[in-house]
């Protein structure tokens, strides 16, 4: 038995637009509630949410049944990390601040089992061989393994066309956030300045053949990233959601 397709990764090539959301809770109720929302994909997120790789687990658990894929993004692009959320069985993983064409095809490597990469030899005690039922997994993961890299600063955006050119990568994230701090609008990623270099960036990926994606945590930045060609567009995150959600409703009730 061969390692399960990656439906996202198949999307993705085939051009597709993604939908997605993020998810901030770290916990595997809340997981298993947003994967019955309609997404097409839910990241859980290891470098701003409390996660662990026990609540990783527990969130790809939790979504195992649902139609959103996950995307595990990993705090930051170690290979001990890596190897751990695909133990775990990511199939997909979101690495951030990437900054050079040598550190992405570090990741890559991270992704792959010998003689092409690092990855260690070990998942047929794990869940992504369903504790070894998946009898092919070894010789057929590395195909299935979906690899998204975060581009979010000066530094990156500089070394752009380069990593572009790394073979192995699915797509490139553009991290509106740190991106718009780094330029010096802290806290306004919806500045000109920026929101020019994330539209060329789009297209710059796009041009080389790779799925271009952004997070938009309004209506109006969602909604300006997808007519600047974003294919796999997170258009909110659970935590705000909630928040921004209460909030109205108790403002609305204490109103009267």
């Amino acid at each position: 038995m061969p390692a399960p397709k990656n439906t996202f990764k198949e999307a993705l090539a085939r051009g597709e637009r993604q939908i997605g959301c993020w998810m901030s809770f770290a916990d595997g109720q809340i997981a298993e509630i947003m994967g019955t929302c309609g997404f097409d994909w839910l990241v859980i997120d290891g470098e701003h949410a409390p996660n662990d790789i026990r609540s990783i687990r527990d969130q790809l658990m939790a979504l195992a049944a649902s139609p959103s894929h996950p995307v595990v993004r990993v705090p930051v692009g170690e290979t001990w990390m890596i190897k751990q959320v695909l133990d775990a069985g990511a199939q997909t993983v979101l690495v951030p601040i990437v900054e050079s064409a040598e550190q992405a095809r570090e990741l890559v490597r991270a992704c792959r089992y010998p003689p092409t990469g690092v990855r260690g030899v070990g998942a047929t005690a794990a869940r992504a061989t369903l504790f070894g039922s998946v009898s092919d997994y070894i010789p057929t993961a590395d195909q299935e393994i979906c690899l998204l890299v975060q581009v979010e600063n000066r530094a990156g955006m500089a070394a752009l066309d380069e990593i572009l050119q790394v073979e192995g990568i699915d797509g490139v994230f553009i991290g509106p956030a740190d991106l718009s701090t780094d330029m010096g609008h802290q806290g306004n990623s919806a500045h000109p300045e920026v929101r020019a270099v994330i539209a060329d960036a789009l297209q710059r990926i796009r041009t080389a053949g790779l799925a271009p994606g952004i997070l938009g945590t309004t209506d109006e930045a969602a909604r300006t990233y997808s007519d600047m060609g974003a294919q796999f567009l997170a258009v909110g995150i659970d935590v705000m959601i909630l928040a921004n959600n209460a909030r109205q409703l108790a403002a609305r009730w204490n109103a009267d």
